[in-house]
């Protein structure tokens, strides 16, 4: 049992780094992209080519008779978290460097320590919790809360959305962790699809002719509310890519919170975080302000302090374990 539990647990960390992999990259092409495109005609097709690789998956892990749940309400739940996720955070993406929206962004591990003790029952002992404590002083510091509004680069709201981002994200991973235990993953992501396409879709019906943008000045707003425009030819690589990565995602996240405990996966997604710097230092030319950089040092340190914390706790616990059974 114990070899089965480590096996999963690394089976877990693999595809949390893959996903996190996948999202840095999906991450760069939206941001890429965001300048020409609405947001919502970027996640319309990523979600629809996205759907295809799903269901080959779905195809692969037992076929259609896996998309029946008998929890329609909790997948429709999670599917909206992750909406809301996912367009908080492209909004302010648009107009925040990649790294400093990723590292507010990486308040998600922080956060899902945190609910985990009332939505998973798990126990967070007091050096954990500080260290929770720290990371989330990280997420202040590069808030800048001792500027004012004129000195900051973006507007303050703005700076405010990757951190909600993190928390509906934080969400939407813990629901993954009670769902997954019997539901597929790749019936997981097809749900997430479906849900991304339908809302999209909404979207384009209510602004895809850009009304809504007439007189509008914020860039955030206008990447959310321009009109649809037909995909230049070199832009569809970058649009298949994003399909080709929205099913990688889908799968990988929730096949690595279905395998490992929240804990145990969580601060492996801090990868993301050097990976945001190396595509804004190539394609864009930007490095993180020292604010930044510290706030990045702080979140990542405390997740990583929780994670070690977390792996001597439970080596402890199995050793007592073994005792008993003698």
């Amino acid at each position: 049992m114990k070899q089965t539990s480590a096996a999963m647990a690394t089976a877990g960390i693999v595809y949390v780094l893959v996903g996190m992999t996948a999202i840095s990259i999906n991450d760069m092409l939206i941001k890429q992209l965001s300048g020409d495109y609405p947001l919502h005609q970027i996640v319309f097709v990523r979600s629809g080519v996205g759907i295809l690789f799903s269901l080959i998956l779905v195809q692969a892990e037992g076929g259609l008779s896996i998309l029946k749940t008998r929890q329609p309400f909790l997948h429709l739940l999670r599917g909206l978290l992750v909406v809301v996720s996912n367009m908080t955070y492209f909004v302010a993406l648009a107009v925040m460097p990649l790294a400093d929206a990723t590292a507010l962004f990486f308040a998600a591990p922080l956060f899902i320590t945190l609910l985990s003790i009332p939505i998973l029952g798990e126990r967070v002992g007091p050096m954990r919790m500080a260290a929770v404590v720290v990371g989330f002083g990280g997420v202040i510091l590069m808030q800048r809360p001792w500027e004012g509004t004129a000195a900051l680069d973006v507007n303050r709201l703005v700076l405010l959305l990757p951190v909600v981002s993190a928390l509906t994200y934080a969400l939407l991973q813990l629901m993954t962790r009670k769902l997954g235990a019997t539901t597929r993953a790749s019936a997981l992501a097809v749900y997430i699809q479906a849900i991304f396409i339908v809302v999209s879709a909404l979207f384009y019906v209510i602004a895809g002719d850009g009304d809504f943008v007439q007189g509008v000045s914020d860039p955030s707003l206008i990447f959310l509310l321009r009109a649809w425009i037909w995909p230049g030819d070199g832009d569809w690589i970058y649009l298949l890519g994003l399909g080709l990565n929205s099913a990688v995602i889908g799968y990988c996240l929730a096949q690595a919170y279905r395998l490992a405990d929240a804990a145990t996966v969580a601060p492996f997604e801090y990868v993301g975080l050097p990976l945001a710097v190396l595509w804004g230092w190539l394609i864009w030319n930007e490095l993180p302000d020292w604010e930044v950089w510290a706030g990045m040092a702080l979140i990542a340190g405390s997740g990583l302090f929780v994670f070690f914390r977390e792996r001597a706790k439970a080596r402890v616990v199995a050793r007592a374990e073994v005792k008993a059974r003698y």
